[in-house]
């Protein structure tokens, strides 16, 4: 059986990592190489660092950012967002030290670069990043830079469809941020039931991600935040998972007995 994976989420704002509030609100956390390294020794499955400003100013692939995260000898793979708009940018994300990419703002922009980006990058390396909620009217994707909200387009879904996108990110964006807010809702509302799902937003206690992981459409939890708030976090929510198909955690800083 496939292991289901805890992943970490690095928010990163004007190059500061910063613990984000619905992405609307912000306060600084530190330097994200720092918080990169430590979420590597404690054993998440993955990291992604998310430059959440980097498609709204046009500035392009924080690569100064990515280098020094990769420099530092991570064991654990990495995952890169914000400002990748073509399939030159992509390609370099990787090479820079990403291990695979999240697209968002080229979703709405030119999805057709996404199935390009996969011909030369294998649709394993692709993720979309989808911020997403569940209206009256049924789901809704945000374009997060102009606060527009609209159906999944018929475009993106053909881009999965084709097999261009290994994996959804379904962002909940209203409640990013906040103790146990994920609506669970959005992994059931999700059109595609074949594409793997990663929960993220609003995910706090171990039993909001058992119940997410027990869908046998979502892969892997991802944390953000409130994996700052205490030493060692990954390991103790992998304890609170005990019993699901996930990587054992990594406790060589705890004495025996105290997970």
């Amino acid at each position: 059986m496939l292991k289901k994976r805890l992943v970490g989420v690095i928010t990163v704002k004007d190059g500061l990592a910063v613990q984000s509030f619905g992405y609307r609100k912000y306060l600084p956390m530190g330097r994200p190489d720092i918080l990169a390294e430590n979420l590597d020794r404690w054993g998440a499955d993955e990291i992604i660092l998310q430059c959440i400003n980097r498609s709204r100013q046009h500035s392009g692939p924080d690569f100064a950012l990515l280098e020094q995260v990769a420099s530092k000898g991570l064991s654990t793979p990495l995952i890169y967002s914000g400002g990748i708009h073509s399939v030159e940018e992509g390609v370099a994300v990787i090479q820079s030290g990403a291990d695979r990419i999240c697209l968002d703002a080229l979703l709405h922009d030119a999805p057709e670069i996404a199935v390009a980006l996969s011909e030369c990058l294998g649709s394993q390396a692709l993720i979309a990043a989808l911020p997403l909620s569940v209206e009256p009217d049924g789901l809704v994707w945000l374009d997060y830079r102009t606060g527009h909200r609209s159906p999944l387009s018929p475009a993106l879904l053909d881009v999965f469809r084709v097999g261009a996108l290994s994996e959804a990110l379904i962002i909940d964006w209203r409640h990013e941020g906040f103790p146990c807010g994920f609506d669970m809702s959005l992994l059931s509302h999700f059109p595609l039931s074949e594409i793997p799902l990663i929960a993220f937003g609003g995910l706090s206690e171990g039993a909001q991600l058992r119940e997410a992981l027990q869908s046998s459409r979502v892969v892997a939890t991802a944390v953000g935040n409130f994996l700052s708030y205490r030493e060692q976090a990954v390991a103790l929510y992998k304890q609170q998972l005990g019993g699901l198909p996930i990587r054992e955690p990594y406790n060589d800083y705890f004495p025996q007995g105290e997970l």
